[in-house]
């Protein structure tokens, strides 16, 4: 037994030492956990610390100026507009300029002087069901609290303010219609990712990369011929998700299938260079998936997927612009939930395609330069 225990801690030992005296071992326990860290610490927060909203008043009574100066007054809220029609609603919550609209009504300060209640309408973008259900916590509260001053200064018993809430796109909140789209453009990172990734580090590792030297394809076609597995895989199992989430989940799919699938191509084209890239800098199919898990997880957290890009700190969004699933999941949240169309992704579209453009580009130098 103390025979065994001592080649145990010897080989122990062993393996440690191999490891740490290993430059790249290193790197690769202390680097990627402190990036992550870093990452996780910053971007990865529930908290909404500005509230962007709008107010339409059609009331021009002291108690409903009170109320506006309250919400202006909150350091959560920040009031980005004043509206003076209805009309000028839709266009604030379309462009994310506005989470929350106050409308309040023409009677409200006569209301709450007869002594009745009167409603306050709440309008919330619903797209990100967590962040308006956070929202809408924020609004109660002040809405409460409102009411409590009220109630004390006018000896009321019943609340004077009645909250009417309507959550446009996701009209229940439905958390489901949030986050399924989005899990479309995790999945198919992921499998794009470990598909692409492994690619030309596993041909080195076999020493089967020597004998491409020997064929009659170029460097570029090799190339394509490792990249287009990548992109059929990536495009029948996004469709198959899709599926799924229409059919079973019933998730609503409103816009332009055609858009979907530019948006689709497009991304799949920035996650198989970015794939590429790291396979060819990569010499072993252990370094490969290190690499691509290593590119994973940041671009998850900085997408948006779960937490708003909005609530991070500005140096952290200015990295999310090199992210591809940033803007593939904006492209499916409007067309599943917005019915949008090639007209308003336009602006999604073209960064994914110059991401893809780049990154294929130095996948390409680096392969040519690796293999000769």
């Amino acid at each position: 037994m103390k025979d065994t225990l001592i080649r145990v801690l010897a080989l122990i030992h062993k393996e440690f030492l191999a490891l740490l005296k290993d430059p790249k071992s290193r790197m690769v326990l202390i680097v990627p956990p402190m990036i992550q860290l870093l990452v996780f610490g910053y971007a990865a927060t529930f908290d909404l610390k500005e509230i962007p909203y709008a107010v339409y008043n059609e009331d021009r009574g002291a108690a409903s100026r009170d109320l506006v100066a309250a919400f202006d007054g909150a350091p959560a809220f920040r009031r980005v507009a004043t509206l003076h029609a209805e009309a000028e609603i839709a266009p604030l919550v379309d462009r994310r300029e506005v989470l929350v609209v106050l409308h309040i009504g023409p009677r409200f300060s006569a209301d709450l002087l007869s002594g009745r209640s009167a409603p306050l309408q709440v309008i919330v973008d619903g797209r990100n069901s967590n962040t308006a259900m956070i929202a809408l916590n924020y609004v109660s509260a002040m809405a409460e609290q409102y009411n409590r001053e009220w109630i004390a200064s006018h000896g009321l018993q019943s609340p004077p303010a009645r909250l009417e809430t309507r959550a446009w796109f996701n009209p229940n909140l439905e958390s489901r219609w949030f986050f399924i789209p989005g899990i479309v453009g995790m999945l198919t990172l992921v499998t794009t990712m470990l598909v692409t990734a492994l690619t030309v580090a596993r041909e080195r590792e076999q020493g089967t990369f020597d004998q491409l030297l020997v064929t009659p394809l170029r460097p570029g076609e090799i190339l394509l011929g490792k990249a287009l597995p990548g992109f059929l895989i990536g495009i029948v199992q996004a469709s198959v998700i899709m599926l799924i989430a229409t059919l079973w989940f019933k998730v609503p799919l409103l816009g332009s299938l055609l858009a979907l699938y530019a948006g689709l191509a497009l991304f799949l084209l920035s996650g198989v260079g970015a794939g590429l890239l790291i396979s060819s800098l990569a010499v072993t199919q252990q370094q490969g998936l290190l690499g691509a898990f290593l590119f994973m997880v940041p671009a998850m957290i900085l997408s948006g997927f779960a937490t708003p890009i909005a609530n991070m700190p500005p140096i952290v969004q200015a990295v999310t612009l090199i992210d591809p699933l940033r803007y593939f999941l904006v492209i499916l949240r409007k067309v599943f939930l917005e019915g949008a169309g090639f007209d308003v992704l336009t602006g999604q579209l073209w960064p994914m395609a110059l991401i893809g453009v780049v990154t294929l580009s130095l996948a390409s130098w680096l392969f040519r330069h690796r293999m000769y």
